[in-house]
């Protein structure tokens, strides 16, 4: 097993060109293990996270792709796993998704279903020869459901609390690697729209009011709360989401890790 592993998550392009997502990776490399690589993030188009988790590995890196439930059939999601072995593409997280700004979510398939498929891929002799994909799944800081502990690995919500992670990491004892999730606190702003996306998330409002008196009080604070993830020994790594602050990111955890 590996030690502590950063996980740093990058803004996907909304565009055709990969520049921006180069530069991201290209800056966070010295500080992380893997990169996430969201799958139409909040709900609105963006490159595939398949290809961008192949352009992760022609930089040298290592990358798992958010695959989501609410655009694919079955169909489409054989598709995916194809193109993932084609392009080397082992890792994935496996979510429900946000709500589409455009178009409907599809009621095909699950996050188990999906898993269940993965999980086939390695009988299926067109995948004859290749390494059997790791699927990950998502977990909120409430009672994890049974079929979920089947996931290679687990990546626990966004929280801005040590002890709610930790007091839920007691309450579920499984041995797979569980990634905490921390996220930079750009601004005040991002803290109401949080608090509308995510109802049961708790941002303390001593962070909302540093973060208005000075920006780089969000990264210091997520910076912060990696280490004490780090030093309680209770999660395999965290799923850190630097938001447009990587490059800060990148320079506090430098100087710490």
């Amino acid at each position: 097993m590996r030690g502590f592993e950063m996980i740093c998550e990058i803004e996907p392009p909304t565009r055709p060109d990969l520049t921006h997502a180069r530069h991201q990776i290209g800056v966070l490399s010295p500080v992380t293990d893997a990169f996430l690589i969201p799958d139409n993030h909040i709900g609105r188009a963006t490159v595939s996270s398949i290809a961008v988790a192949h352009e992760v590995a022609t930089m040298g890196g290592r990358s798992i792709a958010c695959v989501n439930s609410r655009d694919r059939n079955l169909l489409g999601f054989r598709r995916d796993l194809l193109t993932a072995a084609a392009y080397g593409v082992e890792e994935f997280l496996f979510v429900h998704g946000d709500k589409p700004t455009a178009g409907n979510r599809t009621g095909d398939l699950t996050v188990r279903a999906m898993m269940d498929e993965a999980r086939a891929a390695s009988e299926d002799p067109v995948f004859a020869d290749m390494p059997a994909f790791r699927v990950g799944a998502a977990a909120g800081l409430r009672p994890l459901p049974t079929w979920k502990r089947a996931a290679d690995f687990l990546f626990v919500q966004i929280s801005y609390s040590v002890d709610a992670l930790l007091r839920w990491r007691d309450a579920h004892p499984v041995e797979l690697p569980i990634y905490a999730g921390v996220m930079v606190l750009a601004s005040a702003g991002m803290a109401r729209r949080l608090a509308a996306a995510i109802p049961d998330i708790d941002i303390p409002d001593n962070l909302v009011q540093a973060v208005e008196r000075d920006q780089a009080a969000g990264v210091e604070a997520a910076c912060d709360q990696v280490l004490r993830l780090r030093d309680s020994g209770a999660f395999a790594g965290v799923h850190l989401v630097p938001v447009s602050r990587y490059r800060q990111v990148a320079t506090r955890l430098e100087d710490l890790l």
